[in-house]
C-alpha cells in the first residue's frame, strides 16, 4: 500500500558570521552530518541543508507524518549543537531563535519556523520551497493570493479545467489563534480584506478545492509573540506544489517578478522591498538588507529530493532585482521616518519600548 510523504522545513537562527549576514560553514557541518546519520538510521528518507541570510534551512522528507516528535527533535538537537559552536567562535545572536531551554515535543512555539505538508506522490511531483531572510510570515500573504487566486498571474485558473474550481485559502488570526477557510473565487474581496493586513492574518495553507488535496504551507511563527518582544526578525519558508492539477513552476516564481513591500529589514523595523535572489546571493549586507527570497526547486521520487534547482538563479529576474535597489534607496531616504519605520503598534515588539519608558515622565 502507498504511504505518504511528508516533506518539513524547519528553520532557525542560531548565529550568524558577521551581524546578521551569513551562516558559517561550520554550522551547516553540524546540521548535515546530524542529517545524514538520521538518513542512515532510517528516521528521514532524505533531505538538504541550506542558509538564507544567517537561518539554517532543514529540508527533510520522512513517512512521519506532520508535527513528529521525532522530526522535531532531531531538527532541535541540530540547532541546539549549532548554537554551541556559534558560542564558541562567538558568532552574533548565537542561539537567537531557541527561545526554550529544553524540547517538549514539538519545536512549534519554541522559536523555529516550521513548514510541514503530508500528500502522496504524484506521478511526477515539482515542489519549491521558498526561503526568506529580514522579513516577517506576512511575506508570504501577496505571492499565495497571486498564485492561487490572480488569473492575471496563473493562467490555469481560467484554462486548466483541474485549476478552474479555485482553491481555499486558510487564514490565521496570529492574535487571537483562530482560523477561517475561505474559498476562492467566491470569498476573494473576504480574502483581501484580511490578507492585506499582514502582520495580523497570514496565509497557512492553501488547499485545491474540487478535492481538499494540500497545495501550500506557509511557517506562521512571529518570535514577537513568543517572546514578548524584539529577539530577531521571523524569517520565513514556504513549501509550494506544482504543475498536474497546481499552478505551472512559472506561474508559482512570477509574483517574485515585482518586488513588493514587505516589514522587517534592519533590526526588524522597517519597512522595504524583497529581493529574489540565488542562493550564492543570499547573504544580505546593505543595511541588513533589502529583504531577500530564495527559491530550491526538487523533484519528489519515493520520498528522494531530486534537486535542487536554483530557480532565482535566472537573469529574468535581473530587472526586478534593479528595482528593488531603486525602491530600497527610496524608502532608505526616509530614515526613521515612516513608511520605511514601522508603524507604532508594530515597533511596540522592538526596543522602541524601553525608550518610551525612560522618556514618560518628562511628557507633560
Amino acid at each position: 500500500m502507498e504511504e505518504k510523504v511528508t516533506l518539513s522545513v524547519i528553520k532557525a537562527d542560531v548565529g550568524s558570521l558577521v551581524g546578521h549576514s551569513m551562516v558559517h560553514e561550520e554550522l551547516l557541518k553540524i546540521a548535515l552530518t546530524s542529517l545524514n546519520s538520521a538518513k542512515e538510521q532510517k528516521i528521514i528518507i532524505d533531505s538538504y541543508v541550506t542558509h538564507a541570510g544567517d537561518d539554517i534551512e532543514l529540508i527533510m522528507t520522512h513517512r512521519r507524518g506532520e508535527e513528529s516528535e521525532e522530526i522535531h527533535k532531531l531538527a532541535w538537537s541540530i540547532f541546539k549543537a549549532a548554537t554551541e559552536k556559534a558560542k564558541e567562535l562567538k558568532l552574533y545572536g548565537a542561539g537567537q531563535d531557541l527561545l526554550k531551554d529544553a524540547f517538549s515535543g514539538n519545536i512549534k512555539g519554541m522559536g523555529p519556523g516550521v513548514a510541514e505538508m503530508e500528500f502522496f506522490e504524484r506521478k511526477s511531483d515539482p515542489v519549491i520551497v521558498f526561503m526568506a531572510d529580514k522579513t516577517s510570515p506576512g511575506a508570504w500573504n501577496y505571492p499565495l493570493y497571486k498564485i492561487f487566486a490572480d488569473p492575471f498571474n496563473t493562467s490555469g485558473l481560467v484554462i486548466d479545467p483541474s485549476m478552474h474550481d479555485g482553491f481555499i485559502f486558510e487564514v490565521l488570526d496570529i492574535r487571537d489563534n483562530k482560523t477561517i477557510k475561505l474559498n476562492c473565487p467566491e470569498a476573494l474581496y473576504d480574502l483581501l480584506m484580511f490578507i492585506g493586513a499582514t502582520n495580523r492574518y497570514l496565509v497557512k495553507k492553501v488547499f485545491r478545492k474540487k478535492d481538499n488535496e494540500i497545495a501550500a504551507v506557509t511557517s506562521t511563527q512571529k518570535l514577537s509573540l513568543i517572546a514578548g518582544k524584539y529577539v530577531g526578525k521571523d524569517d520565513p519558508v514556504m513549501i509550494v506544489r506544482c504543475q498536474s492539477g497546481f499552478p505551472a513552476v512559472g506561474e508559482v516564481l512570477e509574483p517574485f517578478a515585482f518586488s513588493y513591500t514587505v516589514d522587517g529589514w534592519m533590526r526588524g523595523s522597517h519597512h522595504g522591498p524583497i529581493m529574489p535572489v540565488s542562493f550564492k546571493d543570499a547573504h544580505p549586507t546593505r543595511f541588513d538588507g533589502p529583504p531577500r527570497v530564495i527559491a530550491a526547486g526538487f523533484q519528489l521520487a519515493n520520498g528522494k529530493l531530486i534537486g535542487p534547482q536554483d530557480m532565482f538563479d535566472d537573469p529574468a529576474f535581473d530587472e526586478v532585482r534593479r528595482q528593488t535597489n531603486i525602491i530600497a534607496n527610496y524608502f532608505r531616504a526616509h530614515g526613521p521616518f515612516e513608511p520605511h519605520r514601522l508603524g507604532l503598534d508594530d515597533m511596540e515588539y522592538t526596543t522602541m519600548p524601553e525608550i518610551m519608558k525612560k522618556l514618560k515622565d518628562k511628557f507633560k
